[in-house]
């Protein structure tokens, strides 16, 4: 059976590799605070005190990690990934991360007789945890053939958009889409309310026409209506993920209104909703707790 690493054992992390030891994996994983390795161990996961642990032990190792620049800096850094990995290892790195950084990385490990696999996620902790994610991949063919066999037992969707990088370009569109969503997604709620109309049978209105999303699908039901704010996604994360699109979009040279403007609002959205509040709390802002509904639809 492969052996696979883990670096980066948060919320995503840990998700991952419980998912993966459940599979019949062996899993090796590393974390760069104390108290998180202190308690992998009661769940069975073989946790190392460096990076170098990680990959001594592993075929495969990924990545959940919070910035492009902790991904570099586990990489290339003192004591990273390049320095002290073997040839053969392939690294999928499952952060949401810049293109151009996963690119120049690949070719750094491509020198050393290493792959590397971008494969940014969606599903949240629950889904890393239920092996339920879904996946958009960045890679070339045979890294991929390589580590499909881990990709497929962690998600349950998969679509390799590309080379290296592409899955990065995926995600931060993807992300983009729905802190967007949750905008007008709220402001569509705000109208409801007005005009007299539940909330929760809008929602079954909407989802039943051509102006649902993945918002109204998912986030709205499950997070929003029911006051619930518990899907996992802090608004630091958000934020972070927000400000890579729009810094990508200037790099591209493009002028988007619309993709402005969100990234005023969640950038703006710091002065009154806190880092680790719910992602989906950018519903209130400005404006306060959403319309209760009478009936949500399930």
């Amino acid at each position: 059976m492969t052996a696979v690493g883990i670096i980066g054992l948060g919320r995503m992390g840990r998700g991952m590799a419980l998912t993966l030891k459940g599979a019949g994996f062996a899993v090796t994983g590393y974390d760069t605070l104390a108290a998180t390795r202190a308690a992998l161990p009661a769940e069975g996961i073989v946790v190392v005190d460096s990076i170098g642990g990680v990959v001594a032990a592993a075929d495969i190792v990924i990545l959940s990690l919070p910035t492009a620049g902790i991904v570099a800096d586990v990489v290339e850094g003192a004591g990273g990934i390049l320095a002290q990995a073997k040839a053969g290892v392939v690294i999928v790195d499952t952060s949401t991360s810049h293109p151009e950084t996963s690119r120049r990385l690949a070719a750094l490990l491509k020198a050393r007789g290493m792959g590397f696999v971008d494969a940014p996620v969606s599903g949240g902790p629950k889904g890393a945890a239920a092996g339920t994610m879904t996946m958009v991949i960045g890679a070339d063919g045979d890294d991929l053939a390589r580590v499909l066999p881990v990709l497929e037992r962690m998600s349950a969707k998969r679509v390799h958009v590309g080379g290296v990088g592409a899955g990065n370009v995926a995600k931060i569109v993807n992300n983009l889409l729905c802190a967007a969503h949750l905008l007008t997604a709220a402001e569509a709620l705000r109208i409801a309310d007005a005009a007299g109309v539940d909330a929760g049978r809008l929602l079954e209105g909407l989802n039943a026409g051509s102006g649902r999303s993945g918002v109204t699908l998912v986030n709205v039901p499950d997070w929003i209506l029911n006051g619930a704010f518990d899907s996992g996604f802090t608004m630091q994360l958000m934020r972070k993920d927000v400000r890579l699109a729009a810094q990508f979009i200037g790099e591209l040279g493009l002028a988007l209104p619309i993709a402005a403007d969100t990234a005023r609002i969640w950038a703006d959205s710091a002065a009154s909703i806190a880092d680790a509040d719910d992602f989906n709390r950018i519903v209130e802002l400005r404006l306060g707790p959403m319309p209760k509904a009478v009936s949500v639809p399930p």
